[in-house]
């Protein structure tokens, strides 16, 4: 496999956000509501933005949905929220694009999946015809190949060149290059269309890690298109977090990948933003981007019977979360800030003062004190019941003090 020390040089401009070229790596997600409910829809897309989802997509698989497309577009717009939208099409997408033209000017970008837009004759023309209201409204697409819905002629096509090879390739290895040539030679057909180079981001889905590592190691070294990275399917719960983490950091440290999705299955009735969530700490803690203030708590041990730090870290890890969003709009770094959420003497101290705030609570028989450390330097020391309370007092005034309050110009922006 390729060590591609680079990412795209191919810049896309989705919206108001660019992806590709040197831009930072942009954080998308999707909304799981039906599309046909448009104040539902707009809701989660504006809690998916309001998690840090710079791009949402939504699924566009009907009429009612298609409809309901610039009414979602207004209702954002209504609440302030300028997140792009994109719409995510199989089978009838090019019907649905010529028959709702308002959905298809609302839309920022269309994902296309070329393995669904139809079967023998009918592919080309539909496939052509998705490219054309694209080049018409001026969108980008993104042709996003899934190895669960392959172009089933094209995959007939290898299997057919690979029994004729003196050393037949396996199984595996004609599915892999099945997803590669699937997206290369779609953007090829795009462009020979009239799409333009620097309107087409490619994917290459796939659900088994080592899979996604190889395809994607790949197809970077085979265009500059930018690559929008994911494990389909990954699961739901810690190995959803673990898969995606996993195969997508191996491809990031490699300098592969310009977006990503984490396409984690929710708990029944559990929230969307999880997604994002995960998605922006892949990329912060491999120093890629910073989105918010990073916690340091230890795991606890013997020393820490009490769950007094625990029950702190979580309160302090929302509250950041909570304010996040106007600290961001208000004030330049406060991405940046560390906080260190400390359970005993034995590394307490030490942790909070490398931090720019932190505190370090007593351990299981230590003096009931929790000395508070700001730039390396105690400041205060917190005692009795409400200290979990005050020490967000404090994290306030230092973030108000420490931090350069934007001007009237860049807040309105943010």
């Amino acid at each position: 496999m390729s060590s591609i020390a680079r990412r795209s040089s191919v810049q896309v401009t989705i919206g108001a956000v660019r992806v590709g070229g040197g831009a930072p790596i942009v954080v998308q997600s999707m909304t799981n509501t039906d599309t046909a409910d448009a104040e539902g829809t707009a809701q989660q897309v504006k809690s998916l933005a309001r998690a840090g989802s710079e791009v949402v997509r939504i699924t566009v698989n009907s009429a009612e949905a298609a409809a309901a497309v610039p009414h979602i577009r207004e209702r954002l717009d209504q609440m302030g929220v300028s997140v792009p939208l994109v719409g995510d099409f199989h089978f009838n997408g090019h019907k649905l694009l010529r028959e709702h033209p308002a959905c298809a000017e609302a839309l920022a970008k269309y994902r296309i999946n070329p393995g669904n837009v139809g079967r023998g004759s009918k592919r080309d023309p539909q496939f052509a015809e998705m490219i054309e209201m694209a080049c018409r409204y001026g969108k980008p697409v993104r042709i996003g190949v899934n190895w669960g819905s392959l172009d089933q002629d094209l995959l007939m096509r290898l299997m057919d060149e690979n029994a004729e090879r003196a050393e037949p390739l396996t199984a595996q290895q004609i599915m892999r290059n099945a997803v590669v040539l699937s997206a290369l030679e779609s953007a090829e057909r795009a462009e020979s269309l009239g799409m333009s180079h620097d309107r087409i981001i490619l994917s290459a889905k796939v659900s088994g890690v080592q899979d996604l590592i190889a395809i994607y190691s790949d197809l970077a070294a085979r265009c500059d298109y930018p690559l929008h990275l994911g494990l389909t399917e990954a699961g739901m719960g810690s190995k959803g977090i673990v898969a995606s983490t996993a195969g997508m950091a191996v491809l990031l440290q490699r300098g592969i990948g310009d977006t990503i999705r984490v396409s984690l299955t929710p708990e029944p009735g559990g929230d969307r933003t999880q997604e994002v969530i995960v998605a922006q700490e892949i990329l912060q803690t491999m120093g890629l981007r910073a989105f918010l203030p990073l916690v340091t708590a230890c795991p606890g041990c013997g020393r820490t019977t009490s769950t007094v730090f625990q029950e702190l870290a979580q309160s302090i890890q929302s509250h950041i979360r909570h304010r996040m969003p106007e600290w961001r709009r208000e004030y330049d770094g406060v991405e940046d800030m560390t906080v260190a959420v400390m359970g005993c003497v034995v590394n307490g101290p030490g942790e909070s003062k490398h931090a720019n705030i932190g505190i370090s609570l007593p351990g299981t028989g230590e003096r009931p004190v929790a000395p508070v450390y700001e730039d390396g330097e105690k400041t205060v020391t917190l005692k009795g019941d409400h200290i979990a309370e005050e020490f967000q007092e404090l994290l306030e005034r230092y973030v108000a003090r420490r931090f350069t309050k934007k001007s009237v110009q860049d807040t309105a922006a943010a």
